[in-house]
């Protein structure tokens, strides 16, 4: 497979997603009377999956006909004005913002959508993608944009209506997109680095919220165990994909792409559960629930992305599975059942993503 190099553009273009990523989060940071609301949880998916698909639909396009040309870096630039407008309009007070919102992400799926149907690529397969998605994307497009026309509910019901036709069309023309199979390398690499800045947030915006006095050694122990946490679900991630994949799988890449979207959204939960823990501002219970549901979806959303994945040599079984779902349901009950310090519970969860680490990638 031809070697792919991801541009300093693409990951300057990274970053502006993750600032978008990390306001969005910020919906589940609100609580009231103990919980966090099933309003600001849906405006957290709400927000975050067209920043999520925006971003994934670019990088689909760099990743199959990406060439670093001034054209295409324009194009991205572009993008990021479109991208700096989505991020403006995110707040929980959703409805305010919404035209701005949907410039933002109508701007960005447009220029994509544009570019491939733009594109001066040979005839032969790899044509015939560029043009199947270039045409194809537009109908989500158009479905979208017609929430204009719509007030309340009803208009996020069309938005949301047209994302998902858009999101749904690779999956319809799976057997038009094999045969021109994206450079999987290339693929891993970028979500791997989206992956590894959020990452960084999460490390960041956890720390930020402990500020230890002098003498305060609960915090301290807190913001270690958080750390140890966070690397050790680094190490299993990245070790996976450096050791254990095999990156001259071709295929048409979409366990990788509609995976991540679990991983990057449970991860950023994770973060906001890291958060909502030690400040002691949630319901006992809802946030055992609210943690271990997030920790439950990232461990799934890596199992399935890397196993089609890995080295045959390489691949666990079955019994691993049902280890790993044993340790964390036993982890589960036992905080459920007992009133447990926070220092405990990330402990815990800390213990379990060790062990997932070490067992994944020895």
């Amino acid at each position: 497979m031809e070697e792919k190099k991801v541009t300093w553009l693409e990951l300057f273009y990274d970053l502006l997603f993750v600032a978008a990523v990390a306001k969005a989060t910020h919906a589940i940071l609100h609580v009231e009377k103990g919980y966090i609301h099933t309003e600001y949880l849906v405006k957290f998916i709400l927000m975050f999956v067209p920043i999520w698909w925006a971003w994934t639909g670019q990088t689909m396009f760099v990743n199959r006909f990406g060439e670093d040309s001034s054209y295409q870096r324009i194009f991205m630039i572009l993008q990021m004005v479109f991208v700096l407008t989505m991020i403006s309009s995110l707040s929980v007070d959703f409805d305010n913002y919404y035209l701005s919102f949907l410039i933002g992400y109508l701007g960005l799926r447009g220029l994509t959508a544009i570019q491939l149907v733009i594109q001066n690529v040979e005839e032969g397969e790899v044509k015939r993608v560029a043009w199947y998605l270039g045409r194809t994307f537009w109908i989500g497009i158009a479905v979208s944009a017609l929430s204009l026309f719509f007030d309340s509910w009803v208009r996020y019901a069309v938005l949301y209506a047209g994302i998902v036709i858009d999101m749904l069309m690779p999956i319809v023309g799976r057997h038009h997109l094999r045969k021109g199979p994206p450079n999987t390398a290339h693929l891993l690499e970028r979500f791997g680095l989206l992956t590894l800045i959020l990452f960084g947030e999460t490390v960041v915006s956890t720390l930020a919220v402990m500020q230890p006095q002098k003498g305060d050694w609960n915090s301290i122990s807190f913001s270690i165990r958080s750390f140890i946490l966070i690397i050790a679900m680094w190490w299993q991630y990245f070790d996976n994909v450096e050791k254990k994949v095999n990156k001259e799988i071709q295929t048409a890449g979409q366990t990788i792409i509609y995976g991540h979207l679990f991983i990057l959204m449970s991860l950023s939960m994770i973060a906001a559960s890291i958060q909502l823990l030690y400040l002691h501002e949630v319901d006992y219970s809802f946030i055992v629930y609210f943690i271990f549901g997030s920790v439950f979806v990232y461990f799934v959303a890596t199992t399935l992305v890397f196993h089609q994945y890995r080295y045959e040599k390489d691949r666990l079984g079955i019994y691993h599975l049902g280890l790993f779902l044993g340790i964390l349901l036993a982890f589960f009950i036992i905080n459920l059942s007992i009133v447990t310090p926070n220092l405990f519970i990330i402990g815990e969860l800390a213990l379990f993503f060790i062990l997932y680490a070490a067992l994944t990638t020895k």
